[in-house]
């Protein structure tokens, strides 16, 4: 237990907790896995495999996508509805809703926290089970319980932060919530014991993308980093993770050449092979899976049991709308070029939404694979739709982890006057744009030869302008993915206060816009209530002030 303890002492004494609560009991009593299971090497791959399969059941990802989603310009009713979606996307978000259930990620922790428990023991049993394979056992599940906390604190902002298993019915299992800034230091510093001991590269291809390894790793440190307004560091690890693809781009492009581009210096997808017909990008990286670009993404087998369930019902299925749909801003007028988001020449927003009856249906993931010519008046091509539930869900891609670093250079170069701008930040601000035009480039050019069509001098005089800049490539880029929602709060985190949030999350209501502004005023929107279930299971837990029964009051259309 002794490099166990080691992992999570400094984080766990600080926040002077004792173990897990009532919520994070995961199994009856007869499932729990008990210590005569933990006899060998095997015993601990099999348990590590059932973290990732508790983090793909449908729960899991359905909440991935709506906590980071629903809540922001990007997403209007669909069809059929189910109430509480309806409700939240109304901007009543109460405590009796499904959505605030975070029983699914406590239990994806208690699983992690129970390999952590049980796999120093197995190593000194099993001379087959080498202690180098141990630390890899161990930064692989910590950053998987890692990320569980990492979405919840996005959240709920403080929850509840345990690093024992519940094992034991003797265990006392109420505990307070911990804030969000010292689970957030608790975390990082979790990484960076585990982060070199993690594995590099996996020997089945697949893998290297469907399980933690040390460049996911890097990339939820960069991001974590992000979070703590710590943006040398973040940088540092946005750089880590695109040199190693710049590295796997050199070791395969006599492969790769007919597919993988340099749009400036970053190895991306390209979108056109060939003709006057693009989607190649969509393909790989959402159709098919496991791309070049992916660094961490939740694998769905085809006729396996584990099914991803939440694409057909919420974005849309062979047949159907689904319970959501884009915002109308998002596709209008692209074809007149009075988008405020996108131009004709944008294949993403013909990859990822269509226009049925009026209605615009969300297609990211959806679709299998798309071909289009837009290169014409009206684009025309085809788009093969998912018969079945099985399309992979990407956390992190090299174009997230490339605006991640665009975001932090012009966080880090802070207000200025135009003609103050030093070197140095000036430098800055030039990273931060060859970043975003790679990217917006890709999805507008499609070659690297083409002339790049965003202008420096139309951002680069004010701060707001390049944040404004990069916040909509990540909007146009990471459509639909589940950030949207995190990159507006991160935002309003780093203004202090929620003015510009609510200007770019308002553009989607058609009525009561002036009661949404004064309701989501207050910090304390900015994250989801405890749900009452909860609040009667652990009397430790205080509602977010901003759902207190007595306080809350309802917005309807």
């Amino acid at each position: 237990m002794k490099n166990v303890k080691t992992i999570g002492l400094a984080c766990f004494l600080g926040l002077g907790l004792a173990s897990c609560s009532d919520f994070l009991n995961i199994l009856p009593p007869n499932d729990i896995v008990l210590e005569n299971y933990w006899t060998g090497k095997a015993d601990v791959e099999s348990a590590v495999i059932g973290c990732y399969t508790a983090l793909e059941k449908p729960d899991c990802i359905t909440r991935m996508a709506l906590w980071g989603e629903m809540r922001s310009d990007n997403i209007i009713q669909g069809m059929s509805t189910p109430e509480s979606e309806s409700q939240t996307l109304k901007g009543n978000i109460l405590p009796s809703s499904s959505l605030t259930s975070w029983t699914c990620f406590y239990q994806v922790i208690n699983r992690c926290n129970t390999v952590l428990y049980y796999a120093p023991q197995v190593q000194a049993l099993d001379p087959n089970y080498t202690e180098s394979q141990l630390k890899a056992t161990i930064a692989e599940v910590t950053a998987i319980r890692d990320l569980c906390y990492f979405y919840l604190i996005r959240t709920f902002r403080d929850v509840p932060f345990v690093t024992k298993p519940s094992i034991d019915d003797n265990q006392v299992y109420r505990i307070p919530a911990s804030s969000f800034d010292s689970v957030l230091t608790c975390l990082v510093e979790d990484l960076e014991l585990v982060k070199d001991d993690a594995v590099n590269r996996y020997a089945v291809e697949d893998q290297n993308s469907g399980r933690i390894t040390r460049t996911s790793i890097h990339a939820l440190l960069a991001d974590m980093y992000l979070w703590k307004q710590d943006y040398s560091n973040s940088i540092k690890y946005c750089d880590l993770v695109i040199d190693s693809k710049k590295k796997l781009y050199e070791e395969e492009k006599n492969r790769t050449e007919s597919k993988i581009k340099l749009f400036s210096t970053y190895p991306l997808i390209t979108e056109q092979i060939s003709g006057s017909y693009v989607g190649n990008a969509y393909t790989e990286i959402f159709g098919m899976g496991h791309s070049f670009e992916s660094i961490f993404e939740l694998s769905f087998v085809e006729n396996q049991s584990v099914k991803n369930s939440f694409v057909t019902k919420y974005y849309g299925s062979s047949t159907d709308v689904g319970f959501l749909s884009a915002s109308e801003f998002l596709f209008k007028d692209v074809l007149t070029n009075l988008n405020t988001l996108f131009k004709k020449t944008d294949c993403r927003y013909l990859e990822t939404m269509e226009d049925v009856g009026g209605m615009y249906a969300i297609d990211k993931y959806c679709r299998l694979a798309v071909t289009f010519n837009n290169t014409v008046e009206n684009p025309v091509g085809a788009a093969s739709r998912r018969s079945t539930e099985y399309a992979n869900w990407i956390i992190y891609r090299l174009t997230d982890i490339m605006l991640m670093k665009a975001e932090c250079e012009v966080a880090r170069a802070g207000n200025f006057k135009p003609d103050s701008l030093n070197s140095e930040q000036l430098q800055g601000y030039h990273t931060a744009f060859s970043l975003i035009s790679a990217v917006y480039n890709r999805a507008n050019n499609f070659t690297p030869t083409t002339r790049d069509t965003l202008v420096f001098a139309n951002y680069a005089l004010t701060r707001t302008a390049m944040e404004g800049l990069v916040l909509k490539e990540r909007q146009r880029e990471l459509l639909f993915e589940g950030k949207r929602w995190f990159d507006l709060v991160r935002l309003a985190r780093r203004d202090g206060n929620n003015s510009r949030l609510i200007n770019y999350s308002i553009i989607k209501y058609s009525d009561n816009k002036n009661a949404i502004r004064l309701k989501m005023a207050s910090p304390n929107t900015l994250y989801f209530p405890y749900n009452e279930n909860e609040l009667k299971v652990n009397e430790y837990l205080h509602q977010n002030p901003a759902y207190n029964t007595e306080t809350t009051s309802s917005i309807t259309e």
